[in-house]
């Protein structure tokens, strides 16, 4: 199939989505209900994935006619224990997605099928291995929410409804390798549920191009990095970019941290669908700045995130701070009020000696005077800023705002900063602007270059940046091409002098026709 065709087939498939997602929630918000198509997404994923695994290993062994999906419970039940080893879960045939969803419309009690079989799924992973990875996953799939219905039999008949939409879905078969269908739509949908919640939906969700970009930075000129990290995971769709980059088993695992709960669990299941195995993965639930979750895995040889913008933090309200190998060295806190830079502190901290960091941040940061101009004084001073790129206005969902792009690294060839101004680098589609893989090329290609481009590019030395106060706005050191037309003055002026003539001509005409008018009286 040509790559034309491909995309095609991919948008069609993708409005095909779209459009169930949108018939199936009713009454229901969109984004309190994307929690119920994404869930079922992951609940049908992982049902094919492990009949595929199964059915492969018994076909290889001789059994060509062997069917896990037929297979009854009882005679199921001994593989479990290699199965939960290898893949981090189990799921009994009777409890497969296309087995309960053949049964789901004569099921007057599926709501409780549901329940039991997710808690099922969960329970498989109970004292192993994978057992994080799996625990909570089916939490916000509330099957007896009022808001599938206000009577059990309208629940079950919107869930019949759902099985049956997700069922249906032309995912592709896991032997045809198509499996990054899934990943795909369900990257897709997040992308849609996030558009459309503005600022909620902005929060969990940096856009695909964004994040390709980023991704790109960190692994420039490498081809297999060990770890990569995220103390700000969101959904997950920033980290797994890598695997896109450069191919999944060139990536030593995914680790991340993140706040929100319904989030990091959306994380956790956007790595089962993109099939990163669970002993791959590593992302935690809670507060990376206060309790980070990784201190055995650190450091990380590329790290990406998009933290949150100028949000709360304890700051120097926590007296221990300070003292944090990660906040200390620069001998002041990020302001309670404004915790951006602390994530930045983090992120180097965690970085390994030969590794780069891309982060995305609020451009008061870059300027702002107090502690947050100490810190810069420090990432200066010390030579770990790497470059400085400014992006394009409303790129993200949820802000407007033109963000930024701050490269970090510890083995730097030269004592400078590179300022890219990319504000120009984009298209407007539909109602935001995007990075098209040119824009994205060029940002790269002007990184990689390293040297100063008339109104694109400027590599300033650390003393110049320290002469003017630690300022990094890009606009600071990069002058913008002045776009105004050049006027001819004494062209400008002999029209003058024109107009001014011939409105002398009219009024005098004026007066004609009024002095005319008055003699008529």
């Amino acid at each position: 199939m040509s790559p034309s065709s491909k995309e095609a087939q991919r948008a069609e498939l993708h409005k095909t989505i779209w459009r169930i997602a949108n018939d199936l929630r009713g009454s229901v918000d969109g984004w309190d209900f994307k929690t119920y198509v994404l869930g079922m997404l992951f609940y049908r994923f992982i049902s094919e994935n492990l009949t595929a695994y199964l059915n492969k290993l018994e076909h290889e062994a001789g059994d060509a006619d062997f069917d896990y999906a037929e297979l009854d419970d009882k005679n199921a039940e001994f593989g479990r224990k290699d199965t939960v080893d290898e893949k981090g879960f189990y799921i009994l045939p009777s409890e497969l997605f296309q087995n309960v969803r053949r049964r789901a419309a004569r099921d007057v009690n599926l709501n409780e099928t549901l329940e039991r079989v997710f808690k099922n799924i969960e329970g498989s992973a109970i004292g192993t291995d994978s057992e994080d990875d799996l625990k909570g996953l089916f939490d916000d799939l509330d099957i007896n929410s009022s808001k599938l219905g206000n009577t059990v039999a309208k629940r079950n008949e919107k869930l019949v409804k759902l099985l049956d939409a997700i069922g249906d879905l032309p995912l592709g078969n896991f032997e045809d390798n198509s499996i990054d269908l899934f990943g795909d739509a369900y990257e897709y949908l997040m992308q849609m549920y996030a558009s459309q919640a503005g600022k909620s939906g902005g929060e969990y969700y940096t856009p695909q191009e964004v994040s390709e970009v980023l991704a790109k930075i960190t692994v420039a000129g490498k081809k297999r990095v060990n770890r990569v990290y995220d103390p700000a995971a969101g959904s997950g769709s920033l980290l797994l970019k890598f695997a896109k980059v450069l191919g999944k088993e060139n990536v030593g695992g995914f680790y991340g941290q993140e706040i929100n709960l319904t989030t990091y669990n959306l994380a956790r299941i956007n790595m089962f669908l993109h099939d990163v195995n669970y002993e791959k993965f590593d992302i935690a639930h809670g507060d990376t700045l206060t309790d980070p979750a990784h201190w055995d895995d650190e450091p990380f040889e590329a790290i990406v995130s998009n933290p949150p913008y100028s949000i709360k933090w304890e700051g120097d309200a926590n007296p221990l701070l300070i003292n944090d190998d990660r906040f200390a060295p620069a001998g002041v806190l990020a302001p309670k009020s404004k915790a951006d830079l602390a994530f930045t502190m983090h992120i180097l901290s965690w970085l390994a000696v030969n590794g780069t960091a891309a982060v995305v941040e609020f451009p008061g940061v870059l300027y702002r005077g107090g502690a947050e101009a100490k810190i810069r004084k420090y990432l200066i001073d010390n030579n770990y800023v790497d470059a400085v790129i400014q992006l394009p206005p409303d790129l993200f969902f949820g802000t407007t705002i033109a963000t930024c792009i701050i490269v970090l690294k510890k083995s730097k060839k030269d004592n400078s900063v590179l300022f890219v101004d990319a504000s120009a680098e984009f298209k407007r589609l539909g109602n935001k602007n995007k990075l098209l893989p040119e824009n994205q090329e060029h940002i790269l290609d002007t990184l990689a270059a390293r040297e100063d481009a008339d109104h694109v590019a400027k590599l300033v030395a650390n003393e110049a940046i320290a002469a003017n106060d630690y300022n990094i706005a890009v606009s600071s050191y990069v002058e913008q091409e002045d776009l105004r037309e050049i006027v001819d003055i004494a062209e400008l002026n002999a029209e003058i002098a024109r107009i001014v003539v011939r409105q002398q001509e009219l009024r005098a005409s004026i007066d004609e026709i009024v002095t005319g008018l008055e003699g008529v009286q």
